[in-house]
């Protein structure tokens, strides 16, 4: 499973929030973390004012080193976190470190903001989740139970590829922590009138997915659950993912981005996003 993890961090208590869910892990499973700071300093900038680059620098070296002690220091880490604090734009930065790192997982936190055009949880954590090379962990609160491991996991499904992806990966975890899976289908809303007939057919393709989902689980030797829901409003698809992970108190969301959109493909798919904003848990996005 995650053995090198890339956080990227800001010393805000959403990328706090993030270090802290990652060091869990690695105490629990084993593996490296790389504690990543980026420091972006233009050229119009530094015309302006060209001591601060030198104060970012000794700022970001700082909060790295404090983080980086109290952890390896309240839960034994020592050896297993590294500090690495680079210039450049953080989402390339995490993401080339990413890359050079081979990390098999690169982990976020966020503010979850709506603002315009839905740049809701900061450019730097949807641009990282478009161009990372491997799976990206987002976290928007401090999960104080949170032990290192995933009890129960809810993975969103649909029977795509992403979805059967993410399906694998939720199985590795199970088998890994003991966690309970629940696949959650999540009947598509259509803005055209729907008659009784069509919507039995959708209700039936919706329990073919699910009985395919149990198929695909069993092949990796993981029982799971399944559930099915309607949605008669699209916008509120991840509302009903996010009520159904709070109802089941799980601790993980696991989801493939699903469509990607906006500028140099920085933005995800908006349910994905959605997800990001509102969950209560940590939310894995499967590449």
């Amino acid at each position: 499973m995650y053995s090198n993890i890339v956080v990227g961090f800001d010393d805000s208590e959403f990328s706090k929030a993030a270090l802290l869910e990652s060091s869990r892990w690695i105490k629990r499973h084993g593996g490296k973390i790389a504690l990543v700071h980026a420091v972006f300093f233009d050229t119009e900038e530094f015309a302006i004012a060209p001591g601060q680059r030198e104060k970012r620098f000794e700022l970001g070296k700082k909060v790295c080193f404090q983080s980086k002690e109290t952890l390896s220091i309240e839960l034994g880490l020592d050896g297993s976190i590294e500090a690495l604090v680079c210039e450049g734009e953080p989402h390339e930065v995490v993401v080339d470190i990413a890359a050079s790192k081979n990390a098999d997982l690169i982990a976020l936190g966020t503010h979850g903001r709506k603002g315009f055009k839905k740049l809701f949880m900061g450019s730097v954590t949807s641009r990282v989740i478009a161009s990372s090379p491997c799976d990206v962990l987002v976290v928007n609160k401090p999960c104080v139970q949170c032990e290192g491991k995933y009890d129960s996991i809810l993975i969103s499904y649909d029977g795509s590829e992403f979805s059967k992806k993410s399906l694998k990966r939720a199985c590795e975890l199970a088998k890994s922590d003991g966690s309970e899976i629940t696949a959650l289908y999540v009947i598509p809303h259509y803005e055209v009138f729907i008659t009784s007939s069509m919507e039995e057919s959708m209700i039936h393709d919706a329990q073919k997915i699910m009985e395919d989902a149990k198929k695909i689980a069993s092949g990796h030797g993981v029982e799971i659950k399944t559930e099915i829901v309607e949605e008669h409003v699209a916008e509120k698809t991840a509302e009903k993912i996010v009520e159904t992970a709070n109802r089941l108190k799980s601790n993980l969301i696991i989801r493939g981005p699903h469509g990607w959109s906006g500028i140099n493909k920085a933005m995800i798919g908006s349910i994905t996003e959605d997800i990001i904003i509102n969950a209560l848990c940590p939310v894995l996005i499967i590449k």
